[in-house]
């Protein structure tokens, strides 16, 4: 079975990583590559490694009344221009938003899909998770789902690649010059990934997420993204990582390691690396959360949530190791 897929927004960093899944997955052919400043140009002058057999395809100007015949696309546009474009598209064409507009639009699942894969499967529409809840929600959804630690209070510090500001870098500001050697924090107190952080951890563990704070910062570094949560609960830390094994028991993509994570452990894949450390007489829990924010935090999971709506095997085209060094 070859299914037909579309991109919407292929000149990003999400959308070029999806172009990079797209071409090698043996169920996939892509058939549509749509954009904005890149219109007109070929796929191989905007990707010059870009397979000979789509070198030549012309990055068409992004309407969605003019779609191909299609059976999946993937948007990957920035929050807020998504949603109007995307109301438009035919029921029958499957659609994964990588961006952030459905993220809680009634009719889309939510697509969290190592921690909720039978609500994925069977969808016409997807909401990817934003990078930074794949990171962390990821790490605290078995703590949460046996309530090893109260939902109310909890302290999310991330570090993230520059990627993750997007191609141009989100308006500005994170060039190399701004960046190298530098470590800044940003989104302070209403970073828009918030409200789906707080929504989630209602959900798994049936408590209030009042009182959660969430700092992001950038680190030169091209990819990755670190998630440390502060919690507090009275588990131990072999406590922890049980848990989590049994929560994430047959998920092909999440590793639960006695060690700390590396964001390098992630690189160029879909995996989500979790571990943990807690003191209980101190009533403190501590869940580390890592991933590629391209990989698992955009297009990895894309391709997942994809593969699942599509009644694929959830792994096909995304077992690749990541990459080392």
């Amino acid at each position: 079975m070859t299914l037909r897929v579309g991109i919407v927004g292929i000149s990003g960093f999400g959308g070029g990583e999806a172009l990079r899944l797209i071409a090698g997955h043996p169920a996939f052919e892509l058939t549509y590559a749509a954009g904005e400043g890149s219109a007109g140009s070929r796929l191989g002058d905007r990707f010059p490694g870009a397979p000979a057999r789509l070198a030549g395809m012309v990055i068409e100007t992004w309407d969605p009344d003019a779609l191909p015949s299609l059976d999946l696309l993937f948007a990957s546009l920035p929050t807020g221009r998504s949603a109007a474009a995307l109301a438009r598209i035919p029921g029958e064409v499957k659609i994964v938003d990588i961006g952030g507009d459905h993220r809680d639009a009634e009719g889309w699942a939510y697509g969290l899909a190592d921690v909720w894969p039978d609500r994925i499967k069977g969808q016409t529409r997807v909401a990817n998770p934003g990078c930074f809840p794949a990171a962390a929600l990821t790490a605290l959804a078995p703590l949460l789902a046996n309530s090893l630690v109260a939902p109310g209070n909890i302290v999310i510090d991330a570090k993230t690649g520059i990627s993750g500001a997007g191609r141009g870098g989100g308006g500005g500001g994170f060039g190399y010059a701004e960046s190298n050697e530098n470590l800044v924090p940003y989104g302070l107190l209403q970073h828009v990934h918030m409200p789906e952080m707080a929504r989630t951890i209602e959900q798994l563990s049936d408590g209030s997420a009042a009182g959660l704070v969430f700092t992001p910062h950038l680190v030169p570094m091209t990819r990755g993204i670190l998630a440390t949560i502060y919690c507090r609960g009275r588990a131990t830390t072999q406590d922890c990582l049980e848990a989590a094994r049994r929560f994430y028991a047959g998920r092909p993509f999440i590793r639960v390691t006695d060690k700390p994570p590396q964001t390098k452990w992630a690189t160029g894949s879909n995996l989500a690396f979790v571990s943990y450390a807690a003191d209980p007489t101190r009533e403190l829990v501590m869940a580390m959360g890592v991933v590629d924010n391209l990989g698992k935090g955009a297009a990895g999971q894309a391709v997942q949530n994809a593969n699942l709506i599509c009644g694929l095997p959830e792994t096909l085209g995304l077992e690749g190791m990541p990459v080392w060094p």
